[in-house]
């Protein structure tokens, strides 16, 4: 992985997920607080449909999806003794 830069300047991690979901992690332009952006880069929602399993869900022009986590810095330090025990262990506690 490599910190990138956005055309506004903020750094930006891509990656791609277990799943070959792209994804990121950005520093995001709040002003008020620190925060950082990430999750997925776009939903790409699917309906499970008997006998065939899951299929894309065409959605209309105006649909929006929320797909990644505006986090505080402390939000991400709650998370973080979880995710380390996850790296350590395989389990959240």
């Amino acid at each position: 992985m490599e910190v990138k830069f956005t055309e506004r300047g903020f750094a930006r991690i891509d990656f791609i997920d277990r799943y070959e979901v792209a994804c990121s992690l950005q520093m995001s332009s709040l002003a008020s607080e620190e925060a950082i952006w990430f999750g997925c880069n776009k939903a790409e929602p699917k309906i499970l449909v008997h006998g065939f399993g899951w299929m894309a869900l065409t959605m209309p022009d105006n649909y929006i999806a929320n797909t990644r986590m505006h986090l505080t810095r402390q939000q991400v330090a709650e998370l973080l003794p979880y995710l380390q025990c996850f790296v350590a262990t395989g389990e959240l506690s």
